[in-house]
């Protein structure tokens, strides 16, 4: 069970610490992007997020993770001008092991950064890097994330009785 438990979780990706992260080593940050990057309606990555993946790429290199299609990611990784991984097939750490393999990083090297604990969490953990959860940046969902989310407020529910994890508790 402790498997979909974050490394850190943080309110949104601009509440993370990435100063910190290189210094732990980490060289390359993956990120989920529905409701992590952008809301699922936006074709383009929003300005802000934008802007702080520019400044990122001076220190780390920047991937998109998607179970979505590549028709999908290709306006974001475009406009980024990064690359990315579609059919990643999260929870399976597939899509970070290609990566991997394409980059030749070491895992203590690469974060996953996502707002679900079923898919980018638990991909994260099941393949040993450092997983950030952010909070969903929307609550409208793909039709299977609304399964996702019912799995993980279960989890959740477990994890706050035990004392491990509680939504909200933001902490690194």
């Amino acid at each position: 069970m402790a498997l979909y438990k974050p490394t850190m979780y943080k309110k949104n990706i601009f509440d993370i610490d990435y100063k910190k992260l290189k210094e732990n080593g980490i060289k390359c940050l993956v990120f989920d992007l529905d409701n992590t990057l952008g809301l699922i309606d936006e074709e383009k990555c929003p300005k802000e997020a934008k802007k702080l993946l520019k400044k990122l790429k001076k220190d780390f290199t920047i991937f998109i993770s998607s179970n979505n299609t590549r028709k999908r990611i290709l306006p974001y990784i475009e406009d980024l001008e990064i690359e990315g991984e579609s059919f990643s097939l999260k929870p399976l750490p597939k899509g970070l092991m290609r990566i991997r393999k394409r980059c030749g990083f070491k895992r203590n090297e690469m974060a996953m950064i996502g707002d679900q604990m079923v898919t980018d969490i638990l991909s994260g953990n099941l393949y040993g890097v450092t997983t950030i959860l952010v909070d969903p940046l929307g609550v409208k969902d793909l039709k299977i994330t609304g399964l996702n989310r019912k799995i993980e407020g279960f989890i959740v529910k477990i994890y706050e009785k035990r004392g491990i994890f509680k939504k909200g508790n933001h902490y690194e």
